[in-house]
């Protein structure tokens, strides 16, 4: 039963967000001639050139060499899960959707923006994908740890560079809003509160500041011996790793505890183990 619900639970948050980028791209960039992201972008710059097929049939098609590399790289359940996925999205851009009617090209870039980061996060938020770029940021993700958002800006700003010898530069600019956007926004859902932080402290009253870390945030701490660079006296560091949740919490533990506590606070690209992991499940 609980299979079940796994399998429902992420085909819908793929299909929630399947037809928030949709409604994005057929009811946004389509009528103003914009570009997207990744093999989204790649299919709308075919359909602007040679409007043969609908770009959902140009999507799913430009998705097969990359499901290729995917069954070798990244994880069954996952790549079962994309196919889903493409089949969901490719389905979802065939259906009629109202064009929205937003006038100024800024708020343009930045309404579609928003809608597609938040959708292409929901997806990425289930155990598999929409297909395209998804497949090979999964790929470095695991392998170079390389954000997925990232990547997917360098790779976008490479389409938009070959795509300005068909599209006229000043939509091109709009365009590169609505990916940075969509980029921020993207990052965003993925993380969200799930982001840790690492912290460092070094304050006379270590052992106490150790048990409130332990015993009432329930974190792992490390003690590490030291030497004061200046004075030569001897350190102890602590360190801990904690998530963005608890941060607050933390900071007014150490006011009640030593106010004078030189701390570090330092965010984390990924961070691996049962207790404190974030990484994806991919």
């Amino acid at each position: 039963m609980s299979s079940i619900k796994t399998i429902c639970l992420n085909l819908l948050l793929i299909s929630a967000g399947s037809l928030l980028c949709a409604v994005a791209i057929k009811g946004i960039l389509v009528p103003k001639q914009f570009l997207a992201g990744g093999l989204t972008g790649l299919a709308l710059l075919i359909y602007y050139v040679l409007p043969i097929l609908p770009v959902g049939v140009i999507y799913f098609i430009l998705n097969i060499p990359l499901f290729i590399i995917g069954w070798l790289f990244v994880g069954r359940r996952f790549f079962l899960y994309s196919i889903a996925g493409v089949v969901i999205f490719s389905a979802a851009m065939l259906l009629p959707f109202p064009i929205i009617q937003i006038q100024d090209m800024i708020l343009v870039s930045l309404t579609a923006g928003i809608i597609t980061g938040i959708g292409s996060g929901i997806i990425l938020k289930s155990l598999g994908s929409a297909g395209g770029l998804d497949i090979l940021s999964v790929i470095l993700f695991k392998k170079y740890s390389l954000r997925p958002g990232t990547f997917t800006l360098v790779f976008n700003a490479v389409l938009m560079g070959t795509a300005a010898f068909r599209i006229p530069f000043e939509m091109i600019l709009y365009t590169l809003i609505y990916l940075y956007v969509t980029t921020h926004f993207f990052n965003l859902v993925l993380v969200g509160l799930s982001q840790r932080k690492s912290i460092m402290i070094i304050s006379p009253r270590w052992r106490e500041i150790s048990r409130e870390i332990t015993d009432h945030l329930q974190r792992g701490v490390t003690v590490v011996r030291g030497e004061g660079g200046y004075t030569g006296q001897e350190l102890h560091i602590l360190y801990s790793v904690i998530t963005f949740a608890e941060l607050s919490r933390f900071k007014e533990m150490i006011r009640k505890i030593d106010p004078e506590a030189f701390v570090v606070v330092t965010e984390t690209l990924e961070v691996m183990g049962k207790r404190i992991g974030n990484q994806p499940h991919w």
